[in-house]
C-alpha cells in the first residue's frame, strides 16, 4: 500500500524527534521479503526498529493496536534479515511511534520503547 502524505509526515515526524534526542537515522522505509521497518535508528547501546502510526488526534483505535502479531513477526523477520546484512554489537529494540493529526497538522507524538522482544 502507498504511504500516504500524512504516513510520510509523521515518519518524518519521528525521524527528526529521534534526532534531536541523539539518535542517528540508519535507514528509512527499510525493505525485506518480510516486510519494512519504517526507520532504523541508532544511539548506544541500541539499534531501535521503530514502527511509526499516524492517526487522527480522535481516532478511536489506539496506533499501537494497529501493530498486530503479524505484523510484529514481520518487523522481526525484516529486523533479523537487517542485522544479518548489517552486522552490529548494538542491542536491537523494537519502538514503535504514534504520530497524532488533526486536519493535517501534527498535534503531537507518543514514542514507547521495548514495545514487544
Amino acid at each position: 500500500p502507498m504511504k500516504t502524505l500524512s504516513g510520510k509526515a509523521g515518519e518524518e515526524h519521528i525521524a527528526h524527534w529521534l534526532e534531536e534526542r541523539g539518535y542517528r537515522i540508519v535507514a528509512r522505509n527499510f525493505h525485506s521479503r518480510f516486510g519494512e521497518i519504517d526507520i532504523i535508528a541508532q544511539r548506544e547501546p541500541y539499534i531501535a526498529f521503530v514502527e511509526v502510526k499516524t492517526r487522527a488526534k480522535n481516532s478511536l483505535v489506539s496506533p499501537f493496536e494497529a501493530i498486530t502479531p503479524k505484523k510484529r513477526q514481520k518487523l522481526i523477520a525484516t529486523a533479523k534479515f537487517f542485522l544479518l546484512n548489517h552486522p552490529t554489537q548494538l542491542q536491537p529494540r523494537f519502538d514503535a511511534a504514534a504520530v497524532y493529526l488533526q486536519g493535517e497538522e501534527i498535534v503531537g507524538e507518543e514514542y514507547l520503547e521495548n514495545v514487544f522482544v
